[in-house]
C-alpha cells in the first residue's frame, strides 16, 4: 500500500544504506589501524601525505573536506607521534606547511596491509569496486555543486 509518507520510510532512503555502509567500513578500519597507531581520519591524512609529502593545512582540508577546527587537532596528534612536522609558511605566516617525518614516511610500509584487510572484509569484485567508487564520487561532486 502506497501512502503519502512513503518518501519518509527508511527503506526508501538512499542516504540510509550509504550511512550504514560508511559507518560499518570505518568501524572495520579500527582494528588494522590500531596496529599502526592511527585513527581512521589520521589514516586519511597520512594517505594524502604519502602522496603529497608536503602540503598546507588548507590543501589537506580541501582534499579531505575537513574543517580547520577538525583538522588542527588531528595534525597535532600526528605531530606528537612524530609522523609529520608543521612549520609556519615563509610566504604566509598564517598558513602551516606539513611535511612527513622519516617515521611518518616509514609508516607507509606498515600500512600496506590495511587496504588488503579491508578488501577481504568488503568482498566485492574489482569491477564492482570501480563502479561503486565512480557512483559515490559522482554523488559527492553533484552535492558539492549545489552548495
Amino acid at each position: 500500500m502506497s501512502g503519502r509518507y512513503d518518501p519518509l520510510l527508511l527503506k526508501n532512503q538512499l542516504c540510509f544504506p550509504i550511512y550504514l555502509c560508511a559507518k560499518e567500513i570505518v568501524n572495520r578500519y579500527a582494528e588494522p589501524l590500531a596496529e599502526i597507531d592511527l585513527t581512521y581520519t589520521q589514516y586519511l591524512i597520512m594517505m594524502y601525505m604519502w602522496e603529497a609529502e608536503s602540503a598546507t593545512a588548507k590543501q589537506i582540508s580541501d582534499v579531505l573536506l575537513l574543517d580547520q577546527s577538525t583538522l588542527t587537532p588531528l595534525l597535532r596528534k600526528l605531530e606528537a607521534k612524530d609522523y609529520i612536522s608543521r612549520q609556519r609558511s615563509d610566504e604566509d605566516g598564517r598558513s602551516s606547511v606539513i611535511t612527513l617525518t622519516e617515521k611518518g614516511y616509514n609508516l607507509k610500509d606498515s600500512a600496506l596491509c590495511v587496504p588488503e584487510k579491508m578488501r577481504c572484509c568488503i568482498d566485492i569484485s574489482e569491477e564492482e569496486a570501480v563502479q561503486l567508487y565512480m557512483i559515490v564520487r559522482k554523488i559527492i561532486n553533484n552535492i558539492r555543486k549545489e552548495k
